[in-house]
């Protein structure tokens, strides 16, 4: 039974924090989680909630103030939702983010490593690039703000910390043109209004600004004036767009973006790389982290103009082309088509020629590249808060890269796909967090794995001293370096051999088949995610001797080695 109940006031002292940013303390017991708290504190807490393993206090009265405890600095927090720490320093808060990093790597990764560093900011504030502001009505005039947090309660504010100041300056001659025109704000429980969203978007190295009206609509009524008036702002702007959302549901952008005023796109430089930037590109929020993250990433990769790289989750192509450069060739896979098409322009404008982006998901563009010959010695992926799924894992572990750099925007999921990893024979060598989203619980890490997988073994029987039947220590050194290890066993080398030897191309899924119905280990066919999804394919009698003499030629169906 609980030991604490509903609205019980209680005393507790803050001895961690959990990864959404809130203080975890212990009564008689029970776990007891407290929003807006640090580390230390002392607090006079009432229960809000209680649960058979765990409660949920809010902060009556701090009676002794913990490590890095502030007073906050936005009057808005923490209504809004939008921050997360900025009841602490921010060395604090790093220190916080830090710890969750290296606690998740030990707890979950298996591993007895810390990260090198956290990579802090410069500034923790005013680092936003983009602003997705929605709009709503008090006291009969319209307001903008963020949502409260796990609601849809607008809480408004006249500046906020975290974007540029010329982003509050625009949404107010929003509000401003909205109370003196006929567009009436958009209702989410009726579906009806037309104003819904303000998506601002700014490229701090060029300067240059967008400006999107979302409207539940095809446009906005006296339009013209809009244009006249946010162009008055600044002449950084150079992009006021349309978008029509018609949709009743809570994603903020449709696909639909008319250019009501100067240009489609905004530009932006980022690791020496000029991007476009549309309304519905995928661009990193925080530009001078991001660069600082990519750059770490560049330096685990050790590109030195001679090494193949995959990037596996390739987006609209900002990693690979910021390691381009250093790359004797980049492949990107991505299997959203509009931001494949925004990495091929990014590539042009920028005149990058080595570098290629194949619309698919993972496993079917590592299949048409490698039945072009093309295989990776550098992976990097940037996948979803989910991570990655155990068809990608063992796809990577086929692919054999000598280096894996993964990118991760949540130290959980990235320390169980580094545990995964672990299982094949890789390691964990060595990683760095970064603190992308300053005054947020986020943080971003990219950790550096190698392949330590055993290609062949050398047995040697060393007695150490004089006399006959000793191996002198030279011998054994030139035996070492006369033995070397036979290559990686991987299905496009099968395919190699059987057709220099037989004259015709077998597909990976035969090879597969084969080694299925032989009862050997499956997890790493690249097309394994393939296999699922369509009826199995059975290699003609002839194709099938081919790949048995292959097996046969490598030693895996006689034990000899381990594909």
């Amino acid at each position: 039974m609980p030991t604490v109940r509903k609205n019980d006031e209680i005393t507790v002292v803050i001895e961690g924090m959990t990864a959404e940013g809130s203080g975890v303390a212990r009564h008689e017991g029970m776990a007891v989680f407290v929003p807006h708290a640090a580390p230390g504190d002392r607090l006079r807490v009432v229960i809000i909630k209680v649960s058979k393993q765990y409660a949920i206090g809010k902060i009556r009265e701090i009676l002794v103030s913990g490590r890095g405890r502030v007073e906050p600095d936005c009057p808005s927090y923490p209504q809004c939702g939008g921050c997360t720490f900025r009841h602490l320093n921010y060395v604090e808060e790093c220190r916080i983010k830090l710890q969750r990093v290296n606690d998740a790597m030990r707890r979950i990764g298996g591993v007895n490593l810390d990260a090198e560093e956290l990579i802090a900011a410069a500034s923790p504030d005013r680092y936003r690039n983009k602003a997705q502001l929605p709009f709503g009505e008090a006291k009969g005039q319209a307001v903008f703000g963020f949502y409260a947090e796990r609601s849809h309660r607008i809480v408004p504010f006249s500046d906020c910390k975290l974007q540029p100041e010329i982003f509050n300056a625009i949404a107010q001659v929003t509000a401003n043109f909205l109370n003196d025109t006929p567009n009436d704000l958009y209702d989410e429980t009726t579906g009806k209004g037309r104003f819904r969203h303000l998506y601002l978007r700014r490229g701090f190295a060029t300067g240059e600004m967008m400006v999107c009206a979302v409207v539940n609509a095809n446009g906005l009524v006296r339009e013209d004036e809009f244009v006249r008036r946010i162009r008055a702002v600044s002449p950084e702007i150079k992009s006021i767009v349309i978008n029509s959302n018609r949709e009743k549901n809570n994603v903020i952008l449709g696909q639909k973006c008319r250019t009501a005023w100067g240009t489609d796109t905004i530009r932006d430089v980022l690791c020496g790389v000029t991007f476009e930037i549309s309304p519905l590109s995928f661009y990193q929020v925080n530009r001078e982290q991001a660069e600082r993250l990519y750059t770490r990433g560049r330096e685990y990769a050790a590109l030195d103009g001679t090494q193949v790289l995959f990037d596996l989750y390739c987006g609209t192509g900002t990693i690979g082309l910021s390691m381009a450069k250093s790359a004797k060739a980049v492949y990107g896979i991505e299997i959203v088509p509009d931001a494949v098409d925004n990495a091929r322009r990014n590539a042009a404008v920028n005149g990058i020629e080595n570098a290629e982006f194949l619309c698919a998901d993972a496993a079917e563009g590592t299949r048409q590249l490698q039945q072009r010959g093309i295989s990776p010695d550098v992976i990097v992926i940037d996948p979803p808060r989910k991570g990655c799924s155990v068809d990608v894992i063992a796809l990577i572990d086929e692919l054999a890269p000598q280096r894996l750099v993964y990118i991760s925007c949540d130290p959980a999921t990235l320390a169980r796909d580094v545990a995964r990893l672990t299982e094949r024979g890789w390691r964990l060598e060595k990683y760095t967090a970064v603190d992308m989203f300053p005054r947020t619980a986020n943080v971003e890490t990219v950790a550096l794995l190698s392949h330590k997988k055993p290609d062949s073994h050398i047995h040697l029987t060393v007695e150490f001293g004089e006399g006959e039947g000793k191996i002198p220590l030279d011998e054994i050194s030139q035996k070492a370096q006369n033995s070397k290890p036979k290559p990686k066993v991987t299905y496009r080398l099968m395919q190699d051999y059987i057709e220099e030897k037989y004259g015709f191309k077998v597909h990976t899924v035969y090879i597969a088949e084969v080694k299925r119905k032989l009862g050997l280990p499956m997890y790493d066919a690249p097309n394994a995610v393939e296999e699922l999804k369509n009826p199995r394919k059975h290699p003609t009698p002839e194709k099938e001797a081919a790949i048995m003499d292959a097996l046969t030629h490598f030693g895996i169906i006689n034990g000899e080695k381990e594909d």
